[in-house]
């Protein structure tokens, strides 16, 4: 693809290498490395696409995050988590940053604020945030105390949200409702108790929008508002006809899971007419998908729903609301294009377009305005939570030049040798076929007995030779033919992180989601291995080997540092990966595949004096997640010690050692789910 023959071009320039193979043979050297700078880093990870203005790179090689963005200081997040790990909080890590989450309201409603003003709308917006997208207390908490400047309210998308809702939304004074509230949109599917609910907290000062999904529930709601006698705020969602794109393009159209077509509108619009309630219909809601990446699928959506709300209004309804639901996507991908893992288009660009078509259809109709919403939680949600890990080690191809061959040995063997030391820069992707050709051989031969298990291992080494030679001069070519591709995944190492891919971004996983993922250090210096990540469960799945790549494509390999070992131990020097942009759905959709549970999670806010720590959230002990699949920690212990007694009976243990037995389970039982890094 287009953005890996880019990649290849990035890497001859910043990283030549050195081809003068160990046998001498003809081929020339290159021209010296020259220095790495975190400029080459920033253009590599491309750090200022999708990080701006919250992170960047520091003259000292480390990722700093800037949680108020231009207007505020920054931190430096390395030393962040090495201060944090020195309180016994260990990796991995989710780090919050409070302000972060504040200045995504600020920016949203400062968009659509100055939309408002340059097209004289006249009305205001009142954003909501979908508690869907992170339903953890702190951040719900969080985002209605800074939103309420700006009157910023809730969605709830089932009936345990709606409890969420109605208890961290504060009612209006002495309980009189009004239009300054913060919203309360009620989506999903509703009960007799979901509506009782929502329409008795109007008693209590609170403002909830009941949104018609199906034609049974407008008939549910009007028996319930009859019998407590309370008059429902209402609306509908609308299956448009838009198309959208990208990974939720099937939110829209006549299959659509919900909403109501424009008939069944209609059948809404007569049946509060008939009850003398029309006046009770006063939103309009849509939804085209999460995660839009083109600015036209927003144009075209907005252009239909506006239509509709005119002639809602045209019929007699009391509209006063235009939700446009989600969609505002987020650039995990910094390319700036129409790419599902990017967006061709700014908050700004967002807010103008949706502002300017509403205006331009109620001035033509001769009808007010209204209020306008948004639900664009992953814009608000995704920038604020930083996912940081620990490489516990890492699995490389052999890369040792074999020693030449000595003329007795097996044909198979010289052909394998002949094609090692003949490789160079005009024969390498036939080589490539030569060399596996000669490997499939090789095995076929061991098979029938015809090589010792000797003579494989040697087929084999001199095999990944010729790939690693390949490699090697195919990065420095300007064009790399489509077969030799995958030899980069083919020779990539392995890092084996702290994580569950499952637990953590369990988007990666299931729908291939792409996250920016950078070393959070030594980005001063050239990450000269190729690698992608597997995690610790015993899933084949566990690993990402996705990675962003230039304008919009992807690669099947993540640069990184070798890692660092010190006075001959096994275990490396900590070497820190961040993953981020995951503060959207990733925390409470991921599963407990093999017992890895939450992790650890910290809430920073910015001070004068630095930073505070202004929550911290345990992650799940051994204990806990054993307990969510019915075992009692207790019992268990209390079996262990039985079997030891008995092996102690039995001769076949010393009390010493089931002591340490005992004291390591009752351990263990404490802890975090994730590993140590250095006891692994």
């Amino acid at each position: 693809m287009a953005g890996k023959t880019q990649l290849k071009k990035l890497e001859k320039q910043l990283s030549p290498i050195d081809l003068t193979p160990s046998d001498g043979n003809n081929l020339e050297k290159v021209a010296p490395v020259k220095h790495w700078s975190i400029e080459d880093s920033e253009n590599l990870y491309r750090i200022q696409g999708w990080g701006e203005p919250y992170f960047s790179i520091n003259a000292a090689g480390n990722i700093t995050v800037s949680p108020q963005g231009e207007r505020g200081g920054s931190l430096d997040l390395y030393e962040l988590v090495s201060a944090i790990k020195r309180r016994n909080i260990g990796l991995p890590l989710l780090i919050r940053f409070s302000d972060i989450l504040e200045d995504r309201i600020e920016r949203l409603n400062a968009c659509f604020n100055r939309a408002i003003a340059r097209y004289n709308y006249p009305n205001v917006y009142r954003g909501v945030y979908p508690i869907k997208c992170n339903q953890h207390r702190h951040i719900v908490e969080s985002l209605v105390r800074f939103g309420k400047p700006y009157q910023f309210g809730l969605e709830a998308g089932s009936k345990p949200e709606l409890m969420i809702a109605l208890a961290t939304l504060e009612p209006a004074l002495n309980g009189k409702n009004d239009k300054t509230q913060p919203l309360l949109i009620c989506n999903g599917y509703k009960d007799k108790e979901y509506l009782e609910t929502a329409l008795l907290t109007t008693r209590l000062g609170h403002r909830p929008l009941i949104v018609i999904e199906q034609l049974e529930e407008l008939y549910l709601t009007l028996r319930v508002s009859r019998q407590l006698g309370i008059a429902p705020h209402l609306g509908v969602r609308a299956k448009l006809g838009t198309k959208g794109v990208g990974r939720w393009g099937c939110s829209t159209g006549d299959r659509a899971k919900f909403g109501l077509t424009v008939p069944e509108i209609l059948t809404v619009v007569t049946e509060l007419e008939q009850a003398g309630m029309l006046d009770c219909l006063q939103l309009l809601h849509y939804h085209i998908g999460s995660q839009i990446s083109a600015i036209s699928v927003i144009k075209d959506a907005i252009r239909e729903a506006s239509q509709i709300y005119v002639e809602l209004a045209k019929l007699g309804a009391n509209m006063t609301y235009l939700d446009v639901g989600g969609g505002l996507g987020v650039d995990y991908d910094g390319s700036k294009t129409n790419f599902y893992a990017s967006k061709n288009y700014n908050m700004q660009n967002y807010a103008n377009d949706i502002v300017a078509e509403v205006k331009e259809a109620c001035e033509d109709a001769q009808i007010s305005p209204p209020i306008l919403i948004s639900e664009s939680g992953r814009a608000i949600a995704s920038h604020q939570s930083v996912l940081v890990f620990d490489i516990l080690g890492s699995s490389e191809v052999p890369q040792n030049p074999p020693d030449p061959c000595n003329g007795k040995e097996h044909l198979i063997l010289r052909n394998l040798w002949e094609t090692y030391t003949g490789i160079d820069e005009r024969n390498y992707q036939e080589a490539y076929h030569d060399a596996g050709q000669f490997k499939e051989e090789a095995i076929s031969l061991f098979n029938f007995g015809y090589l010792s298990l000797k003579e494989r291992a040697r087929a084999e080494q001199l095999y990944w030779a010729c790939c690693h030679k390949i490699l090697q001069v195919a990065r420095q070519q300007d064009y790399v033919p489509d077969d030799l591709e995958d030899l980069e995944q083919i020779m990539a190492s392995i890092y084996y992180a702290n994580l569950s891919v499952f637990q953590s971004v369990p988007d990666s996983w299931a729908i291939d989601q792409l996250f920016p993922i950078m070393p959070i250090h030594r980005l001063d210096r050239e990450p000269t291995q190729r690698g992608i990540l597997a995690d610790l469960t015993c899933d084949s799945d566990g690993k990402i080997a996705q990675f962003i790549d230039l304008r919009g494509d992807v690669k099947s390999v993540l640069e990184l540092h070798p890692l660092e070992y010190k006075n001959g131990k096994h275990s490396p020097e900590p070497y820190y990966l961040g993953m981020f942009l995951v503060g959207a759905y990733q925390e409470i959709m991921g599963n407990l595949h093999n017992l890895f549970g939450d992790t650890n999670v910290v809430h920073i806010q910015m001070s004068p004096k630095g930073y505070d720590i202004e929550y911290l959230v345990k992650g799940d002990t051994i204990t806990e997640v054993l307990s969510y699949v019915q075992y009692s920690a207790e019992d268990l212990l209390e079996r262990i010690r039985l079997r030891c007694e008995q092996a102690l009976q039995e001769n076949r243990m010393t009390v010493e050692e089931s002591q340490l037995l005992l004291q390591d389970y009752e351990r263990s039982l404490r802890r975090y789910t994730y590993l140590v890094g250095g006891d692994c």
